[in-house]
């Protein structure tokens, strides 16, 4: 076997995806960052990929250890994980899979929030438990078409929410780093601003440095007793303890959370709430479009050994 090209990075690449990468090119196999020190120098010396596929830190100090590593492709919109400064001082490009899996991620914010105003899981349960059939009545909840929207970032994800928002009547209010041309939505430049002026707030912000804690208590404490928060980012976009104080309070209506700081370790405080709705961030989950992101990952990576250009760079 020639000497390996690429670095295939991530112990939760599935066998299909592991598969496709093998069979393009030489490859050498790491669960993760920690491991990548133990491979041979020689072998180390030959990588000029790495498929990268997980939350560990991927920073600079590994890509110190492959002298002609040039591309790091991410499995995954979010590639908070990768040092980005460290990879662009190196001269390392980095690209993720970003669009591919918009559709799935915009559908599973709706259908949190649908699930979270008809307190849907609590209804399969009344059913499959024979109560309802005993005489038992469901409560009377709220509805969610009409609602006023607040998006907490307008990007690609964003925008496909308020989207899907608009199509159910709500009257869509959003914040971005600028205004943007939209169909008459409102704009805020200040989450604080804008979470005074809905019911709901939807966060599809990207992960980073950059925005921890952007959906902060003070917003949290803003959106008042109708308030309710979805959650398809990260965990570190909103400040969690504030969110579970808020909700244990009744301050807030209730969440909806397909993230969460330190997952899959999920703070104990939500398993005792029954007006949050929990996922195990599943956003991109289905079988499609975890496919296109395999496959534009690999496509990045070819096009970088090609000498073409990346289809989606980061830096």
């Amino acid at each position: 076997m020639s000497d390996p090209v690429l670095l295939i990075s991530g112990a939760a690449f599935t066998d299909e995806e592991r598969a496709r990468l093998e069979a393009s090119m030489p490859f050498a196999f790491v669960s993760g960052p920690p491991d990548m020190a133990a491979l041979e120098e020689g072998t180390r010396k030959s990588i000029r990929a790495i498929a990268f596929k997980g939350h560990h830190a991927l920073t600079g100090a590994e890509m110190d250890l492959f002298p002609s590593l040039g591309v790091i492709a991410n499995y995954g919109v979010g590639y908070d994980a990768i040092d980005i400064a460290a990879a662009t001082a190196r001269g390392i490009k980095v690209t993720n899979t970003p669009d591919v899996l918009n559709d799935d991620v915009a559908d599973l914010a709706v259908a949190m929030l649908i699930a979270q105003c008809r307190n849907m899981v609590a209804g399969d349960a009344l059913v499959r438990s024979g109560r309802w059939s005993a005489g038992e009545s469901f409560p009377l909840n709220r509805q969610m078409s009409g609602s006023t929207v607040g998006i907490v970032g307008l990007g690609r994800i964003g925008r496909e929410i308020a989207n899907r928002l608009a199509a159910f009547k709500c009257e869509i209010h959003y914040t971005s780093r600028s205004e943007k041309e939209t169909p008459g939505w409102t704009y805020h430049s200040s989450p604080v601003e804008m979470a005074k002026a809905v019911d709901v707030l939807v966060v599809a912000l990207v992960g980073g440095k950059e925005t921890e804690g952007h959906v902060s208590r003070q917003v949290i404490d803003a959106l008042g007793p109708r308030g309710i928060v979805i959650n398809i980012s990260r965990g570190s976009t909103i400040d969690e303890g504030a969110l579970l104080d808020a909700l244990e309070e009744g301050r807030i209506a209730g969440a909806g959370l397909d993230v969460f700081l330190n997952e899959p370790k999920v703070d104990p405080r939500f398993l005792k709430l029954d007006n949050v709705h929990l996922q195990p961030h599943q956003g991109s989950g289905s079988v499609e479009t975890r496919r296109r992101m395999a496959k534009l990952q690999l496509a990045n990576i070819e096009a970088f050994l090609a000498g073409e250009p990346l289809q989606t760079p980061v830096n």
